[in-house]
């Protein structure tokens, strides 16, 4: 369980960049077989949404975001031999940044949920050209496709994106998220069909058990 004094000191050393403190803290919870759902929300997603809005509220520079980001990237890879060593199923998704979006962690921890609840996810990273993305949903053919948006000012790459993907797949379901949202962009719901926005990793995995079956 990740209590409050957990994940207060966690915060605190991602702040000062302390990756042995904070790679530390998250080994403990792992040797104390915590869930990697609550990991990934109450620790991961939790610190990474209030490093944003301090960044947001100017109380921290944009080098401190960029070094807790980096630092929290780094510490999935301690989850990941859990992850990949549960047996999976034939469910398929694609998780993509749009063009010219940098921020990938969060599209990263989304195919690793994905992973988590068997699934085969494939993850193209950030700044993913839109004839790169269709040349992989040719090849994999996946069940779902997830794209990203943290920056909000990326509205227009993602719907270009996602206008380019459904000209030549008209009934892939499309599933966005990402802080982008947080300001708008949630008319492209209303143009296209299966397509929705999804805010949370509590609400992704949820919607991931509904596709399952």
């Amino acid at each position: 369980m990740i209590t409050e004094d957990i994940y207060s000191k966690y915060l605190e050393m991602l702040l000062q960049g302390s990756k042995k403190e904070c790679t530390k803290i998250t080994q403990d919870l792992l040797s104390q077989e915590i869930e990697i759902h609550d990991l990934y929300v109450h620790l991961f997603q939790a610190s990474m949404y209030e490093v944003g809005k301090l960044w947001e509220e100017n109380r921290i520079s944009v080098a401190v975001e960029h070094m807790a980001t980096a630092i929290t990237e780094g510490l999935l890879h301690l989850v990941y031999p859990q992850i990949f060593a549960a047996e999976h199923t034939d469910k398929k998704a694609v998780i993509s940044c749009v063009p010219n979006e940098y921020h990938q962690l969060g599209a990263k921890m989304v195919a690793d949920i994905f992973e988590l609840n068997a699934w085969n996810s494939y993850f193209l990273g950030a700044n993913t050209p839109s004839s790169e993305l269709i040349r992989m949903i040719d090849e994999k053919k996946p069940d779902i496709l997830g794209l990203s948006m943290s920056l909000f000012f990326s509205l227009p790459h993602l719907t270009s994106m996602v206008e380019e993907v459904r000209s030549h797949y008209h009934d892939l379901e499309i599933v966005l998220g990402g802080q982008g949202f947080l300001w708008g962009g949630h008319d492209i719901v209303k143009k296209h069909n299966r397509l929705q926005i999804i805010g949370d990793l509590k609400t992704l995995e949820s919607y991931i058990h509904t596709r399952t079956s």
